[in-house]
């Protein structure tokens, strides 16, 4: 296997295998920082020696494997600082016999999933809020500090301080690597699913790279999101939030080929047990009943616009942002016309967040091409498409640019 080829699949695995195998090792270490650093060493093995052996059969247990062994060395040179090396030597390697066949599958409790842990371990209360969800974000989904400053509409270094502050007071604070219980779950639990779903958009439209999509965060989302609903069944904002991922989820085959039914089903499922709850109006069963919406039209034409409008109105109430005021000029232009979606488009010029957030030029730019402004259009498309990451959309962007310069010569 030639070092570039090895390179390549030593890539792909990490991104794909990187969330378990640090949640796997700070399950050992009690330390996210030191579990991250850890799987950083076992990628660096990795590139040492799969240009050699290949790539394994199972690469991600041979990662784990390698991190779990210096794991162990961590916690056993602990122990002999602490003066208990015998006790806790002991406690290690009973650990690792029960937890040899599958790492994955070793239970500390009664929830049974590590990633579950690391996410409620990086959003404990000792960080703030803007630190749980950039630490999860990069543990769990494998984010660069990149994407995830594109995701916030932030600075790249602030993400990177806030990362980097975040594990240091995880490890000050002795943070337990547990799900809580009770009043404390409750109190982490929008911090949770904030992360959660920031996880599935990101595999749902990706902000880098040459690819839409990168479905296996989005699978790992859904899947947290379904064991959440689990975990707390009375919480109508986890159903709500369960029902948006279900609902989004059935679309992203439509961006290729058909709507996923089943998928679907399952969202107006939950959408309906966040709405029993009483939870119709919390932000995730808000933007559930939104995507909803779009699910049931048949055709495009038959989507209710005015209804869209209204529920980012109220979204808009309970949630205040830039980006769903974007999102309703959207939808108001679906429902009145562009030039009442262009005119709220154009308040949001100056947002400061929005500077560089390539869907503001990209919607001003569909706008005012709607109504004949092609000059305008052409420019905005252009500008959108120098700010986005993703090389699928920028190429988009470019074409919907041309097709305004031609619309401006005729």
């Amino acid at each position: 296997m030639t070092a570039s080829n090895a390179q390549r699949a030593i890539d792909a695995v990490f991104r794909i295998e990187s969330a378990k195998l640090i949640a796997g090792l700070a399950r050992i270490v009690r330390d996210v920082g030191v579990a991250e650093e850890l799987a950083q060493d076992a990628l660096v093995a990795a590139l040492e020696r799969w240009p050699e052996i290949g790539v394994p059969e199972n690469p991600g247990a041979w990662l784990m494997a390698v991190a779990k062994h210096r794991a162990i060395d961590v916690v056993r040179q602990r122990a002999r600082v602490e003066r208990k090396h015998e006790e806790l030597g002991h406690a290690i390697e009973a650990q690792q016999e029960a937890a040899a066949p599958d790492l994955d599958a070793a239970a500390d409790d009664d929830v049974g999933d590590d990633l579950l842990r690391l996410v409620f371990t990086c959003c404990h209360p000792v960080l703030s809020s803007e630190a749980r969800v950039a630490l999860t974000l990069r543990l769990l989904g494998g984010l660069t500090t990149e994407e995830i400053a594109r995701a916030f509409l932030v600075p790249e270094p602030t993400i990177a301080q806030r990362i980097v502050r975040a594990k240091r007071t995880l490890a000050e604070k002795r943070v337990p690597f547990e799900v809580p219980r009770a009043a404390e779950l409750e109190a982490r639990l929008s911090s949770v699913l904030e992360v959660i779903y920031l996880v599935f958009n990101e595999g749902y439209s990706a902000t880098a790279g040459s690819d839409w999509m990168r479905p296996e965060l989005c699978q790992d989302a859904l899947r947290l999101g379904r064991i959440l609903a689990e975990l707390v069944p009375t919480e109508p904002e986890v159903h709500g939030l369960v029902a948006l991922m279900e609902i989004q989820a059935s679309r992203s085959r439509a961006r290729l080929a058909r709507w996923d039914h089943f998928l679907i089903r399952r969202g107006f499922t939950a959408l309906a047990r966040a709405e029993a709850l009483g939870g119709a109006r919390g932000p995730n069963a808000l933007q559930a009943a939104i995507a909803a919406c779009h699910a049931r039209a048949q055709t495009p034409a038959e989507t209710d616009w005015a209804r869209i409008a209204a529920l980012y109105g109220a979204l808009a109430e309970v949630a205040p942002s830039p980006i769903v005021e974007l999102n309703r000029a959207v939808a108001l232009s679906m429902a009145e016309g562009p030039a009442a979606g262009l005119a709220l488009v154009d308040t949001l010029t100056a947002e400061p967040s929005l500077q560089g957030y390539h869907l503001l030029p990209s919607v001003r730019g569909d706008l005012l091409a709607k109504l004949g402004r092609f000059d305008e259009a052409r420019a905005e498309l252009e500008r959108a498409a120098t700010l986005t990451r993703n090389a699928r959309e920028r190429d988009l962007l470019r074409e919907r640019a041309a097709a305004c310069a031609r619309g401006a010569r005729h």
